[in-house]
């Protein structure tokens, strides 16, 4: 047999055993998780029909997501309260948008301040393009699910809902319902933004609300994190994980954690009643979606970042979080308002082996996304807003 031949015979040998060997690790790593429960993210996210991704809408979208452009007072940008130094979220229990100066835990209202705090903790938005995704398959990013309590539809959708809100970006410089037709013209305005707009929207008159949301989905949509540990270990490298987290990963499923906090984004996207607290810095009590205090489940993706927790951030950390749910069993709840009897029945049995469980959820934390901080906006006003 020719030199050539046998060379090529041992590498097709060597492809083949490598294949067997990765079936053989991956059929190893899938028989520990039941089926139905679990799985790892898909590499990248799709979009919808009618906003196809492109580079000049990214690049667009990257500066309006800095650029405080977007607020009333000139002073808040998306990235005030999703900032890839506090995981895209925020580290406070509760946002402070309008009139809030610094970054982070270190955040805090401007004196004097006539603005109340958002009402609800602040999701991260690292891998909200994959909102809505189960183990049913892909959803339309046209349909998925925003907010705690699934108000809107589409990352373009909720794009442009904090700019109309109070708290958050308009402040008390124009009316709610005058708020997008303001942005707009304020954008109009700026040279640098006609330019950009109308690289990424080749059309008559480019900057409209529509397309302000479309950009700043777009770049959400690049803000993603999927290559955790985690993730690894489901595409077949046991080693990613370590024997505790595969013990805590047992462990979150067997106490019934996996019930609701399944498939790829650990969310299965419903509304359910936990009994969560109230912030004592609401004025009223949260009541969540249609006044039921249900509240839609959040994914667990990079979860270890993004303390404090539940939708009011009452549960300062992932052992408190643990505990709320297995006190829950003796037949009380944390919230005055929710009865036992009120509570999803799909609320955890008893939690066990919590510091397991803990080791398991650090490991769906996947540090590797985009950081960059651009170093001007198009309005020539401070980066991201009074971050400083």
């Amino acid at each position: 047999m020719p030199a050539s031949t046998t060379t090529q015979l041992t590498t097709l040998l060597a492809a083949a055993a490598l294949l067997v060997a990765v079936a053989a690790c991956q059929k190893q790593t899938t028989a520990l998780i039941p089926a139905g429960t679990l799985a790892a993210l898909p590499l990248t996210a799709l979009s919808p029909a009618d906003n196809p991704t492109s580079p000049a809408k990214v690049d667009l979208g990257r500066a309006l997501y800095w650029d405080p452009v977007l607020s009333g007072g000139r002073d808040v940008s998306c990235a005030s309260c999703h900032h890839p130094a506090t995981g895209y979220a925020d580290g406070l229990d509760l946002a402070i948008g309008e009139n809030g100066q610094g970054l982070g835990a270190a955040r805090h209202f401007r004196i004097p301040n006539t603005i109340p705090f958002g009402q609800r903790n602040t999701s991260t938005v690292l891998n909200s393009a994959f909102n809505g995704l189960t183990l049913t398959g892909s959803v339309d990013p046209a349909l998925a699910p925003m907010f705690w309590d699934s108000r809107a539809n589409s990352l373009e959708t909720q794009a442009l809902l904090p700019v109309a809100k109070l708290e958050e970006m308009r402040g008390h410089q124009y009316a709610e319902g005058a708020a997008p037709d303001s942005v707009v013209a304020r954008l109009r305005r700026i040279p640098a933004y006609e330019a950009l707009f109308q690289a990424a929207f080749p059309q008559p008159a480019p900057i409209t609300a529509t397309t302000i949301g479309q950009a700043l989905a777009c770049f959400e949509r690049t803000l993603v994190a999927t290559n955790s540990p985690y993730d690894q270990y489901l595409r077949g490298n046991t080693a990613a994980l370590t024997a505790q987290q595969v013990q805590g990963m047992q462990s979150f499923l067997q106490s019934g954690c996996g019930n609701c906090h399944s498939g790829p984004m650990l969310s299965d996207y419903q509304l359910h009643v936990m009994g969560v607290p109230d912030n004592a810095k609401n004025l009223t009590s949260d009541t969540g979606a249609n006044g039921t205090y249900a509240f839609r489940t959040p994914s667990l993706r990079n979860v270890a970042l993004t303390a404090p927790y539940m939708h009011s951030g009452a549960v300062a950390n992932l052992a408190a979080v643990l505990d709320f749910y297995d006190n829950g069993r003796d037949g009380t709840t944390a919230n005055p308002h929710v009865s036992a009897r009120q509570r999803d029945p799909q609320f955890p049995n008893r939690v066990q082996n919590k510091q397991a469980i803990i080791a398991f959820l650090n490991s769906l934390t996947d540090t590797n996304y985009d950081r960059t901080v651009p170093a001007t906006v198009p309005s020539g006003l401070a980066v991201g807003g009074n971050i400083q």
